[in-house]
């Protein structure tokens, strides 16, 4: 809608300062011809809105004015307060500013729009990490974060799965990324990614760096878990699978008129699949590859051999009682 676009060209200039009309289509996916007449729409209506001619010109605001806008939807307020993150906040040192913030949001709200507000803050709660996840302690996080904020040099001892486990790094911190309730910070040169809760000691430095002007980092970490994933799946199992049994990857399959089903599947290694596999017991027969055949014959036969002893036991047991 045009009320919306006109809003939103107001709000992109009263942030970002001055920008050209085809920065400004770009940004709201539109034609050129068609901010040029929004532009001339909001000069009509009174804003102050200029535009430089040449290389460096576009469009600006007058210094110092600002617009204080009542337009939000119901929809983005309750989306608003549903992207508040608490836990998160805390963990960065910026609770208390997230609750103060979001109490004055609240505040300027009209009456509706505060209803809604508090009826998604009461039915939606976001709770990112998993049930089984330990929730590391990572203790440098605000000072990771500082240095983020102020590209700041970080000194630092890091634990890393491969030896020399131990190992002093320099990082260049360009930004943190919170992943599943572990936070990560990605760091130059390189850039690569970290563990936060595996910096071992911190020095904070007061040299600065120049963080890339060219570096996204959504970007980043969307092409490094699509790297992530081609890396940890390099290999491939063939496993039948009792009636009802779904596993999450399958690359293809198809059922038998037993009702099992014969199924190609992704796995990482021999020893990983080895322990994710075993967890469905008796529901499923590996046939491929034959090392992970093996490694699951003598697991079977081991625990086989092992309860078999438990029962014995207790069947004497239950022999030696009576009267």
């Amino acid at each position: 809608m045009k009320s919306a676009r006109l809003v939103s060209i107001l709000l992109l200039l009263q942030t970002r300062g001055r920008m050209t009309a085809a920065q400004l289509a770009e940004e709201l996916e539109v034609s050129v011809r068609t901010v040029y007449r929004d532009v001339e729409a909001l000069g009509a209506a009174g804003i102050p809105l200029y535009g430089d001619a040449g290389h460096a010109g576009g469009y600006r605001l007058l210094d110092g004015y600002r617009t204080r806008l009542t337009g939000l939807t119901a929809d983005e307020a309750e989306a608003l307060f549903l992207a508040g993150a608490p836990g998160p906040a805390a963990e960065l040192g910026l609770g208390s500013v997230l609750a103060a913030a979001q109490l004055k949001v609240r505040a300027a709200l009209p009456p509706e729009l505060r209803a809604h507000a508090d009826r998604i803050s009461g039915r939606f709660h976001l709770d990112a990490p998993g049930w089984y996840a330990e929730g590391e302690e990572a203790p440098y996080l605000p000072m990771v974060a500082d240095a983020v904020w102020n590209t700041r040099i970080l000194d630092v001892v890091y634990r890393r799965w491969r030896e020399p486990t131990d190992v002093r790094r320099r990082l260049e911190p360009y930004g943190l990324v919170l992943k599943a309730g572990r936070w990560y910070v990605i760091a130059g040169p390189g850039p690569r990614t970290y563990r936060v809760d595996q910096i071992l000691e911190l020095t904070a430095s007061d040299e600065e760096f120049t963080r890339p002007d060219d570096f996204d980092l959504a970007a980043y970490w969307t092409a490094y878990q699509r790297d992530f994933h081609d890396r940890l799946y390099r290999g491939e199992a063939v496993v039948r699978l009792a009636p009802g049994v779904e596993l999450l990857r399958i690359l293809d399959a198809r059922t038998g008129p037993d009702g099992w089903t014969l199924a190609r599947i992704p796995i990482e290694s021999v020893d990983h699949a080895h322990g994710e596999l075993l967890r469905l017991g008796a529901d499923i027969e590996v046939l491929e590859p034959p090392e992970l055949r093996a490694r699951m014959a003598r697991t079977a036969v081991e625990l086989a051999k092992r309860y078999a002893k438990v029962a014995q036991r207790e069947g004497n047991a239950g022999e030696g009682g009576g009267d």
